[in-house]
């Protein structure tokens, strides 16, 4: 089990706080099972805002993944398709329980000295 940094964009970061976003999409999954995303709200934001539990990770095809999660997607079906377009799998991670930070944290705060194009892995 292990904790993970992912720079999301503000919009779906707004809908993973108020849970209207279930789950969050990616190309690739980690190697490692993930239980805790902390969360990287990306430009104009530049903060690590939030944290969230990961109950499950899903992957199948882009189009049965969506008839399995369009309920909670906090995303349109096009910019869905299109994010997924040229990729056979899919892999959404289902979100639980969600906590906001009272202080936003700077990456540097969290010794990150970089800014993430895809995932970082966090010591627990």
């Amino acid at each position: 089990m292990c904790t993970i940094l992912l720079p999301i964009k503000p919009e779906y970061v707004d809908r993973i706080i108020d849970q209207s976003k279930l789950y969050e999409y990616r190309k690739k999954r980690c190697k490692q099972k993930v239980d805790k995303i902390v969360i990287y709200c990306t430009a104009p934001v530049k903060k690590i805002v939030a944290e969230v539990l990961v109950e499950d990770l899903i992957s199948s095809s882009p189009t049965q993944l969506w008839n399995i999660t369009k309920q909670h997607a906090g995303i349109s079906k096009s910019k869905y398709m299109k994010y997924f377009a040229n990729n056979d799998t899919a892999f959404a991670y289902k979100l639980g329980k969600v906590t906001k930070y009272e202080k936003a944290k700077t990456l540097e705060e969290m010794g990150i000295n970089y800014y993430p194009q895809s995932y970082v892995y966090l010591n627990n």
